[in-house]
């Protein structure tokens, strides 16, 4: 994902900065702890779409 996207993302719950876990291609909000998929590339930022995730087993290190 561009950097340059990345930095003007923001979680759709919180307006909290997103984070991407590329091993699992989604964007994080540590915030809220709330998981949005991205699918061929395209982020989907929907609540809707938004899964819960346990912040213990998500990779810190980018």
């Amino acid at each position: 994902m561009d950097p340059k996207l990345l930095d003007i993302l923001a979680c759709p719950s919180c307006k909290g900065p997103l984070r991407h876990d590329r091993p699992e291609s989604r964007l994080v909000c540590s915030a809220e702890a709330l998981a949005y998929p991205i699918v061929d590339g395209i982020p989907h930022l929907l609540l809707q779409e938004a899964q819960p995730f346990d912040q213990e087993t998500v990779d810190h290190g980018e």
